[in-house]
């Protein structure tokens, strides 16, 4: 069956130790789409806002998938195809554990596009953080009173760790807590995946589950690798993402993306003439 859409997460896949998308990899993509005809979509747990360099550079026009599938958004026609926030009621319940928990932790919540926190520490900063500054520093009650996309907590490793599965047990079945990140804990209702917000992507462009490759690495891609009718790992990815994948490319410092994009999609033709064609 011919691929017509490719997943891709970022970090630690799409882009190198560097944080960039090598030339290599830029130009198999954008060969993909315009010769191809294949649906490149970037499947994230960042925002809108931090995916967009990344699409614009690479000439996307398909739906992006952000907050490890909280939200599937749409930038050409600017619409939120897809949506699945917690309340804000369950938020505090969540909110309020943790800081009995653990009071120095920092609590950031994002909804759709924006950030929302109450303090800002630099020694904990996400990806998003280093680029972007909050839309709103103001206490928790202020702001924490509509549903959220996803809640953000961040401390010391051995804070997190501990602190991630006390929160997973008392909130068992309310809340998925996932730790990709030493320092990060990341809180989204209960039945958001990459792998859900494929489907819906999937549905809206027409493409069947069998036409779908996803590239990922690590857990929160692990359901997006299983549903798509091909799912791919890179070399540097954790155990449960190598062992979800139904292939192995290399690593993301080895434009591992473009070598598997270019043995699926671009059969016969050279990879360096696709890297001199974009």
């Amino acid at each position: 069956m011919r691929i017509h859409l490719v997943a891709i997460d970022l970090d630690g896949t799409l882009l190198n130790s560097a944080n960039e998308v090598s030339e290599v990899t830029a130009s198999v993509l954008r060969q993909a789409r315009r010769e191809d005809g294949v649906h490149i979509v970037l499947a994230s747990a960042r925002p809108p806002r931090s995916v967009m360099p990344f699409y614009k550079l690479l000439d996307l026009d398909a739906p992006m998938i952000n907050y490890n599938g909280a939200l599937v958004y749409d930038p050409p026609s600017d619409r939120v195809l897809l949506h699945v926030p917690v309340g804000p009621r369950l938020a505090r319940q969540v909110v309020t554990a943790a800081r009995e928990h653990f009071p120095d932790v920092l609590v950031s919540a994002e909804v759709l596009d924006r950030w929302y926190t109450d303090r800002v520490d630099r020694q904990y900063v996400t990806q998003t953080g280093h680029v972007f500054r909050p839309d709103i520093v103001a206490p928790i009650d202020e702001w924490l009173t509509e549903p959220i996309t996803k809640l953000l907590l961040l401390g010391p490793s051995e804070e997190m760790n501990e602190l991630g599965r006390s929160l997973a047990s008392q909130f068992r079945h309310k809340v998925a807590v996932m730790q990709t990140e030493g320092e990060l804990l990341q809180i989204m209702h209960p039945t958001v995946s990459k792998g859900q917000a494929l489907k819906t992507v999937a549905g809206e462009l027409g493409v069947s589950r069998r036409q779908v490759m996803a590239i990922g690495d690590n857990a929160n891609d692990v359901d997006m690798l299983r549903w798509a009718g091909l799912g791919v790992a890179m070399a540097n990815a954790a155990p449960v993402a190598l062992e979800a994948a139904d292939a192995i490319t290399e690593h993301q410092d080895a434009d591992g993306v473009a070598k598997a994009i270019h043995m699926m999609i671009m059969k016969g033709r050279p990879l360096d003439a696709a890297n001199h064609n974009g």
